[in-house]
Parts: structure tokens; C-alpha cells; sequence
């Protein structure tokens, strides 16, 4: 089970933290850590409000954008900005294929769960 970790932090506190995972990946400790720090309030927010359009692709799988369009009952264009938000940040895949010589993007999300840390 893949988890995320979303956090939000000052740009000090994220910098420590690449500091300490550099040092563990260079002493090869690994420890598979999937953690976004925010230092953003308004990108926070905006994962945050937009955490349901995740859990209808973990939910219901669309084959593309435009059925997870329908499940979301959101404008097609609207949601790829948000989409491309977060393949940004890594937390949606985009799978490219052709059907019916047609292109067509299919969104994945590879984590299982989310845990928000506000502690930070």
C-alpha cells in the first residue's frame, strides 16, 4: 500500500526535510516516504478542495478525462487545469493511448491513502 503524506510547512522546515532524506538516501537508508510539503496556503487549498476528484479515480477508475469529467460533474476544461496541478506535483499519472485512432488520457492515482500531517 502506497501512502502520501501531504504536509504544510515553511520553506525553512522543507528545506530541512530534503537536507535529512538527502542524507538517507546518500547513507542508503531507504524508506519509501511519499510526502508533498506545502510552503503555499493557496496551494494547500487547492489540493484540498480538490481532493475529491482522487478519490473518484481510486473509487471509480475512468478510462479518460472526460468520463471522469461526467463522474465529477466538472467542465472538461476546468479539470485539466486541475489535473495538470496534480501531475505536478505527481500524485496523477496521465496514460496515453489510442482508441479508435483517437488519443485518449486516462488519469491514474497510485496511492492508496492520504494522510495529512498538520502538526508540521
Amino acid at each position: 500500500m502506497k501512502t502520501l503524506i501531504v504536509s504544510l510547512k515553511s520553506p525553512a522546515n522543507v528545506l530541512n526535510d530534503f537536507r535529512n532524506a538527502f542524507k538517507k538516501i546518500s547513507h542508503h537508508k531507504k524508506n519509501p516516504h511519499f510526502e508533498i510539503s506545502f510552503d503555499s496556503k493557496k496551494d494547500f487549498t487547492k489540493f484540498v478542495n480538490n481532493i475529491d476528484i482522487l478519490s473518484t479515480i481510486l473509487m471509480f477508475r475512468p478510462k479518460s478525462v472526460y468520463e471522469l469529467s461526467k463522474l465529477c460533474n466538472k467542465d472538461v476544461s476546468d479539470l485539466n487545469k486541475t489535473i495538470n496541478f496534480f501531475c505536478d506535483l505527481e500524485i496523477i499519472k496521465i496514460n496515453k493511448r489510442k482508441i479508435n485512432g483517437k488519443e485518449v488520457s486516462t488519469p491514474i492515482v497510485e496511492y492508496d491513502n492520504i494522510q495529512f500531517n498538520l502538526a508540521a
